[in-house]
């Protein structure tokens, strides 16, 4: 059996989460939408919350139509829906088309498998040691890029903050869904083919006995914060539930003792925690 408990909260002062959690069945899952800075153009008339539901929508049905198929798969039929579902109104080749990162779960018995996009990441107990399923692909894209646009800016002579951010999102746009830069859910269906996707077991010495979903707003805790670490992160959402977690992470962005990287000094933040019986 699988017990789930989870909490998702919009960053102090939006109204809209673009995060996004679901269970449909034995499956659960974690978006997290990308986020389009003030000024940015994304050729498409919808935002990253309606596709974050919307993909979370179609994960259901393709889960339900197949459930013993890969989450690859099924993640890149879900994508390839979603396309459909924009009905011809949006430019899906734009470079700053909707996106969201993925971090899947499904429990199957003697087993369970996982999927990871971007940088969404799965956190395992397997006894004896914790192991972390993440991307790194989007943390090392966007260094290059920072690297690039701060040696572009210094020979250009460029000191406006301004200039050198839009350049860096545009940078980082051209980026996405390429095979040296990063891969996330948008409209290609071919990113599902580039997550970090396995099986572990539920039987056994080194079965997992607890999982985490995160998104970037939760995660931050370790990741950035250092409020303790992957397992004081577990114990955390064990004893005192997700919410909690992401209680302290808002205590933290709130006062002046840690800068989150990026242009947002709040994020949305979801955490899940899966427990699973012997």
């Amino acid at each position: 059996m699988m017990r789930v408990r989870s909490a998702s909260v919009p960053a102090p002062g939006r109204l809209e989460n673009e995060d996004h959690v679901f269970r449909y069945g034995e499956l659960v899952g974690v978006l997290d939408g990308a986020t389009v800075p003030e000024g940015f153009d994304t050729g498409c008339v919808h935002g990253p919350a309606w596709y974050v539901r919307r993909l979370a929508a179609r994960l259901g049905l393709a889960a339900a139509d197949r459930p013993a198929a890969a989450l690859t798969g099924n993640l890149a039929a879900a994508i390839l829906a979603v396309r459909a579902d924009h009905d011809g109104a949006c430019d899906l080749d734009h470079p700053g088309t909707p996106s969201a990162t993925v971090c899947l779960l499904r429990h199957g018995g003697d087993s369970v498998d996982y999927l990871v996009l971007c940088d969404s990441p799965l956190v395992l107990d397997l006894g004896e040691r914790i192991q972390v399923i993440s991307d790194e692909r989007l943390g090392t894209a966007m260094a290059d890029l920072r690297q690039k646009a701060h040696t572009v800016a210094r020979i250009g002579g460029e000191a406006d903050p301004a200039t050198r951010f839009r350049r860096s999102v545009s940078l980082q746009r051209e980026q996405m869904n390429q095979t040296h830069g990063y891969w996330v859910a948008a409209a290609n269906p071919d990113a599902a083919y580039h997550a970090v996707a396995g099986t572990l077991p539920l039987r056994g010495p080194d079965r997992v006995r607890r999982a985490a979903l995160l998104t970037d707003g939760a995660s931050v805790a370790v990741e950035q914060f250092g409020l303790f670490d992957w397992r004081g992160l577990l114990d955390l959402l064990t004893e005192a539930g997700p919410g909690e977690l992401i209680r302290r992470v808002r205590l933290v962005e709130a006062g002046d003792g840690h800068q989150r990287g990026g242009f947002k000094r709040y994020d949305d933040a979801t955490a899940v925690l899966c427990e699973f019986d012997d």
